[in-house]
């Protein structure tokens, strides 16, 4: 029986795929590449798949290979997350004895291995490089036919050397139909999944993540609220609201909905159709807000929701910052 091309699985990444079929083409796979992008947009599938294409070359059995790779027994398939505890960093110690080793080996079976590295930038960060320069001599001159892919979120935060020895390839955010589809392949029911979709910003793992117990639903009516409370103009209702806001974890989600409602309240004021919100089907309520808040005013509120944003990661005080913001929206 013929196996699927696993490369087939991807969706909507086709700069990406077409990058990696094209060094299959060529039987010039990169010894090291740096998968970017957000979470959630197949970097972990695409690396795997890319390995799975490799090692299904000359062998009779492509079932079983994706068989052994499903239950993490395959030798020439290894993925090496960050540690569950601490900053989850690897440490040097778990590079020298666990990975080197590996790569030192390989190939075991095949005539190619991967060594894969989800988050990467969580794993060996800049700020902590004793285990990324562990690494590097290896990512400089590995053996033949070992390949290392590294996936970052933020490969900024990565070591300039360890960037420099990979072949970047950019993945892009998900459209809203490949995400509306992974959420309905996951059972959930059409209402829900419009919150979420909105406010994943094109990451499956996030739509999933919001869809599940109607979190993005509570996260748009957290929002509708914080809007009222400004609208009022009331220093209870602000300052309750702010409090509201604050306590929510993480604090950025919430503040990003709000952000992404007043965006769609500028759009509405400026008769942009409902298709084009985010909260399309809050179109009404939108649109009634909208006559009164104006585009200009609604423009601002979400730029400085996003300032704010900042402001936070600088250990400004939560309920003080937000309410500030509430009451200039006001």
């Amino acid at each position: 029986m013929s196996v699927a091309d696993p490369l087939d699985e991807i969706r909507a990444q086709e700069h990406a795929i077409g990058i990696l079929r094209a060094a299959l083409a060529r039987e010039k796979i990169a010894s090291a590449y740096l998968f970017e992008g957000p979470s959630g947009v197949g970097k972990l599938l695409a690396a795997r798949a890319l390995a799975r294409t490799v090692l299904h070359q000359g062998s009779a059995a492509p079932a079983e290979i994706d068989r052994r790779i499903a239950h993490a027994t395959h030798p020439d398939l290894r993925v090496f997350p960050p540690r569950d505890e601490g900053d989850r960093n690897l440490q040097v110690s778990v590079v020298r004895s666990e990975i080197l080793p590996i790569a030192q080996y390989a190939p075991f079976e095949a005539s190619h291995s991967f060594l894969i590295f989800p988050e990467s930038d969580v794993s060996f960060p800049e700020t902590h490089p004793e285990a990324a320069n562990a690494l590097l001599k290896t990512l400089e001159e590995p053996r033949p036919g070992v390949h290392f892919i590294l996936l970052a979120e933020r490969p900024d935060r990565l070591l300039a050397t360890i960037r420099s020895r990979c072949q970047r390839v950019r993945f892009s955010r998900l459209p809203d139909d490949v995400v509306d589809g992974i959420l309905a392949a996951q059972g959930v029911a059409e209402p829900e999944r419009r919150a979420a979709i909105a406010l994943a910003g094109g990451r499956a793992d996030l739509a999933i993540e919001l869809a599940t117990g109607g979190l993005a639903d509570a996260l748009l009516a957290l929002a509708l609220r914080a809007d009222e409370a400004a609208a009022s103009g009331r220093p209870g209702a602000i300052v309750h609201a702010a409090e509201e806001l604050a306590r929510f974890e993480p604090v950025d989600r919430a503040l990003d909905a709000l952000a992404m409602y007043y965006r769609d309240v500028a759009a509405a004021a400026l008769g942009r159709p409902d298709a084009s919100l985010a909260f399309r089907h809050r179109a009404g309520e939108i649109r009634a807000r909208a006559e009164h808040l104006g585009a200009a005013r609604a423009g601002r509120a979400a730029a400085l929701l996003r300032e704010l944003d900042e402001q936070l990661d600088q250990n400004a005080n939560r309920e003080m910052a937000i309410g500030a913001v509430l009451a200039s929206i006001g």
